[in-house]
């Protein structure tokens, strides 16, 4: 009988409900943000989102910014016109040792706000070190990630860098849709098969996304314009703020390149306004 019953202990905990077994990591919630102003409206619903209210603070990541020191001021002041104080940040330099008390800052914050600028200078500090593990570590344990601008465009995995392969010069615009011209690097990966364009209406970047979509087709393409942002939880997305958001889906996949240029047939696109939801699939 002494034998018998831990046998019969370990049968019954394998018989146990789910709602006894580990639950798997939870994600919180992505709020991007095209860029531009924004207003307090949208300022207080991340803060409630991510339950700032309830003693949980905000945490900011200014790497993509070549001020980083005062892009944590700025953020501060911009939450601080809302009435949101708990705020705080640091510059996380590039090939330098990452504190370990402030990893913990970020893996226990209520919100981690990542500022504009350079994506890939954001990148080039974040990939690969132990903050990338902390931030997501910070999603999983249901904090919101939110970013504008550059801090927008690194939440996928598949990143827009805004470099053009072809055409270099930030006043070359973007004005062909052709193939490998459109340069695209390895971001955060909170979000998965998507691409973020951000300024997006207000800068005319249609034929980026197009390009986009057409070299990418297993990729939602979002471009998302200023003073606008999507909420991202689970599977699906909401629009908030005050502008518009495009979805390009590639439906049948199809590619097509002659002379350099690029064709394509079966392409859906979508224009989002405040209030709508879509899906992420």
């Amino acid at each position: 009988m002494r034998i018998l019953l831990p046998l019969m202990i370990i049968l019954l905990a394998g018989c146990l409900p789910d709602n006894r077994q580990p639950h798997s990591a939870t994600h919180g919630k992505l709020y991007i943000i095209g860029g531009g102003n924004r207003p307090q409206s949208m300022l207080t619903e991340m803060a409630s989102l991510a339950g700032i209210s309830t003693g949980k603070y905000i945490y900011v990541l200014p790497m993509a910014s070549s001020e980083p020191d005062s892009a944590i001021l700025w953020a501060k002041e911009d939450f601080s016109s809302a009435g949101i104080k708990q705020v705080y940040g640091f510059n996380f330099r590039k090939g330098e040792e990452q504190p370990p008390e402030r990893l913990d800052s970020v893996r226990n914050a209520g919100m981690v706000y990542i500022s504009g600028g350079v994506q890939s200078r954001f990148m080039d500090a974040v990939l690969g070190t132990p903050l990338y593990d902390a931030v997501h570590a910070a999603y999983n344990n249901g904090a919101v990630i939110a970013g504008t601008s550059a801090g927008a465009a690194v939440m996928s995995k598949k990143m827009i860098t805004g470099e053009q392969m072809k055409h270099s010069g930030e006043d070359a615009g973007y004005t062909t849709i052709e193939a490998d011209n459109i340069e695209i690097k390895e971001g955060l990966g909170l979000i998965r098969d998507v691409i973020i364009d951000q300024h997006f209406i207000k800068r005319q970047r249609l034929n980026r996304l197009v390009t986009g979509s057409i070299e990418n087709p297993d990729e939602i393409c979002i471009g998302i314009d200023e003073s606008t942002a999507i909420i991202v939880e689970g599977q699906s997305a909401k629009v908030t703020g005050s502008g518009q958001v495009v979805v390009i889906v590639n439906r049948t996949k199809n590619k097509k390149v002659l002379n350099g240029l690029l064709g394509s047939e079966g392409l859906e696109l979508s224009v989002y306004l405040p209030g709508d939801s879509f899906a992420m699939k």
